[in-house]
């Protein structure tokens, strides 16, 4: 399988993985509603969203819709270079992407982002969630850990 068919998989697991999930819990539960997995340790809480990470800035649906536009714009012009950029640039930026636009087809469908991941002490979070700061992290170790190793 060729990188860029590698890279659609991933892409498309992510999305469908978030998606379905999120739509599971929106059918079987209510807003603000908690299911205790382990006990005083993690929950599915089902969450509404309307901000970014933490809930800051509330209420800001069009701003969220239109950074998460330009973001998949920069990336799919980008792609070609980060496809060229080594496996983690590739696809720490897929997982990115995908997790931007799974949230951003949350905020289209519902004017939310969907939570229900609760560890009860972090912020209630989702797969795309996981995606984006998963993402992140593979592409800043490769710009500045595996950079910086090379020139050594």
């Amino acid at each position: 399988m060729s990188g860029r068919a590698k890279a659609a998989f991933l892409f498309l697991a992510i999305l469908l993985v978030d998606q379905i999930v999120k739509l599971y819990v929106e059918a079987v539960m209510l807003p603000g509603e908690s299911i205790s997995v382990i006990s005083s340790v993690f929950h599915i809480t089902y969450v509404l969203n309307s901000g970014a990470a933490f809930g800051i800035f509330e209420h800001q649906r069009g701003l969220f819709l239109g950074v998460a536009a330009a973001f998949c714009i920069a990336f799919l012009g980008f792609y070609p270079r980060l496809r060229r950029s080594g496996s983690l640039i590739h696809y720490g930026s897929v997982a990115l992407a995908a997790g931007a636009v799974s949230n951003m087809i949350d905020r289209m469908r519902t004017g939310h982002v969907v939570d229900f991941f609760d560890f009860r002490v972090w912020p209630v979070f989702n797969v795309a969630d996981i995606a984006i700061v998963l993402g992140t992290a593979g592409v800043l170790w490769a710009l500045f850990i595996q950079k910086r190793d090379l020139h050594r």
